[in-house]
């Protein structure tokens, strides 16, 4: 019953947000960002927990601040996706400010496959959108939702805007083989991958403090042959900007996992540049850091 109320409430609000006035919409949920953020809840204290290590010496008037922006940034990203299917391919196109994207394109034109892997910054699912409507559709996984109608609903958005959606779990194909594939016929996948799921992810040192990565990007493109481009966004006024970086280097010494490793390094270290300045685009609102995770379970 909950989990249908659940479903419910959010169908409707996905319905009725499409169709307010944008600028009522945007203060709509600057008002719950707010509020959430003075309620301080436990969501909000892990975010000013995870600013702290980006930003070690800000003091804590300077943290609440961060997180007031970082909250207004994460439920920016809800009202944008919600809003996003009546976005004309023009209007995506305006907002979007890209660089470096035809590093990804030559490589693909030329046959290659190409993965693009982000953090949780600024807003993926638009950045998604505006390189499918350029003629580049894409490969990506979603992590499941619950209720199962919940994450059907999230699917077929995302496939609207030219997606192809894997599930994480639960899934009737394997979803490395399938992203492989893709990437071996010379096709692009994107990735969302600073937080790992699996407890199976690869050990990285981030803003000098141990956490996991998932394997999945690095571990594709020595796999495949693919280009790695880590990416970073962020919000700009009414923009959202996208940084493609350049292409992450196979070491040449190692075995695979020691590569693996080697790039996933890499990529967070890009990363953590692209966080450090813009510091409230980051939607991590969980526990992130090793010593955090620790902390849990052992609670």
């Amino acid at each position: 019953m909950k989990d249908r109320a659940a479903d419910g409430a959010y169908a409707l609000g996905w319905a009725a947000l499409k169709y307010l006035p944008e600028p009522v919409a945007r203060g709509l949920f600057n008002r719950i960002a707010d509020t959430a953020w003075r309620r301080r809840g436990k969501r909000v204290r892990q975010l000013e927990a995870n600013l702290a290590r980006v930003h070690p010496d800000a003091d804590e008037a300077r943290l609440r601040e961060l997180s007031r922006a970082g909250m207004r940034s994460y439920l920016r990203y809800w009202m944008e996706s919600f809003r996003l299917p009546t976005w004309s391919r023009d209007r995506i196109a305006e907002t979007m400010q890209v660089k470096g994207i035809e590093q990804v394109t030559g490589e693909i034109d030329r046959g290659r496959g190409v993965v693009i892997a982000l953090p949780h910054m600024g807003n993926w699912d638009l950045a998604g959108a505006w390189i499918a409507s350029t003629g580049y559709p894409f490969t990506t996984v979603a992590e499941r939702l619950k209720p199962e109608s919940l994450f059907d609903r999230f699917v077929a958005y995302r496939e609207g805007l030219g997606m192809e959606v894997l599930p994480l779990t639960g899934g009737q194909v394997s979803v490395v083989g399938t992203l492989a594939r893709r990437l071996r016929a010379g096709k692009l996948v994107c990735l969302v991958g600073d937080r790992d799921l699996s407890e199976a992810g690869l050990p990285v040192d981030f803003f000098g403090e141990q956490t996991r990565m998932p394997a999945g990007p690095a571990a594709l493109a020595l796999r495949t042959g693919a280009a790695l481009h880590p990416a970073t966004l962020w919000y700009d006024g009414p923009s959202l900007r996208v940084v493609v970086h350049p292409e992450v280097p196979v070491p040449e010494e190692g075995d695979h996992n020691a590569k693996a490793v080697a790039m996933t390094q890499a990529m967070a270290d890009v990363w953590a540049d692209g966080i450090r300045e813009h510091a409230e685009d980051w939607h991590m609102l969980q526990k992130f850091w090793l010593s955090d995770l620790a902390r849990r379970h052992d609670a």
